[in-house]
């Protein structure tokens, strides 16, 4: 049952507890914050700010996501629904919320969105090559 947990609660979880202040300093915008800055040999700074680690890591979860989406079977409809109404969180926070009017709440969204309708494609491939494979045997 644990698998059917849709990975993409972790970004709307975290951004949540980081957009409320109950962690780090809620006064300023904490997206902007740079966590990462690297010099380059160029002479430039690569840095990264909060918000970009946590698009980076929800793209990496999104992966996973639609790896979890070519199982086959009753759990695969679970995981479907469970993801569904992680989209429907994000976008009625999104309405509804003075805290998710923000670009990094958005493109969280758009990849949770992305999850839903790739995992649902994904899968109506899977069954329909399934259905294929098996009438051609007989």
């Amino acid at each position: 049952m644990l698998t059917n947990v849709p990975l993409m609660i972790v970004p709307f979880i975290t951004y949540n507890i980081v957009s409320w202040g109950l962690i780090g300093d809620a006064s300023s915008d904490p997206w902007q914050q740079v966590v990462l800055a690297v010099p380059m040999v160029s002479g430039a700074i690569w840095s990264m700010s909060l918000g970009d680690v946590m698009i980076t890591l929800s793209l990496l979860l999104l992966f996973f996501e639609i790896l979890k989406a070519t199982r086959i079977g009753a759990d695969s409809i679970i995981d479907h629904l469970l993801s569904t109404f992680v989209l429907i969180a994000f976008l009625v926070e999104f309405l509804l919320v003075e805290n998710a009017a923000h670009p990094v709440f958005f493109i969280l969204m758009v990849i949770t969105f992305v999850d839903v309708i790739a995992g649902f494609s994904v899968s109506i491939r899977s069954a329909t090559r399934d259905v294929t494979l098996g009438g051609g045997l007989h």
